[in-house]
């Protein structure tokens, strides 16, 4: 049972994104925050299937909700004032990583 409940867990860490070419790639959520100041969600996510060791591109989105709470569309991130704070938030969570 616990098996089955684990690959639940997964599925729910993938977001599927068309790329340019039109066909759907599988990327694993890595974290997920909102940001008061710039009233945006930030997803932050990387190619899924990648080996521990692969180096990864960890990519970033905003995306906004609607009023049921449903992620809305992703949405490049604009500013450099935006990336800061995503970096900053990337580096916290990394740090709380290690400490486990």
């Amino acid at each position: 049972m616990a098996e089955e409940h684990n690959h639940n867990h997964e599925e729910e860490n993938i977001i599927w994104i068309t790329n340019e070419e039109g066909k759907e790639e599988a990327f694993e959520i890595l974290m997920s925050f909102d940001s008061e100041h710039f009233a945006k969600s930030y997803v932050l996510y990387f190619p899924a299937g990648k080996g521990e060791d692969e180096e990864i591109e960890i990519l970033a989105s905003s995306y906004t909700q609607d009023e049921d709470g449903n992620q809305g569309h992703l949405q490049p991130v604009e500013t450099d004032e935006e990336w800061d704070r995503i970096e900053e938030m990337l580096a916290t969570f990394l740090a709380d990583e290690d400490e486990e």
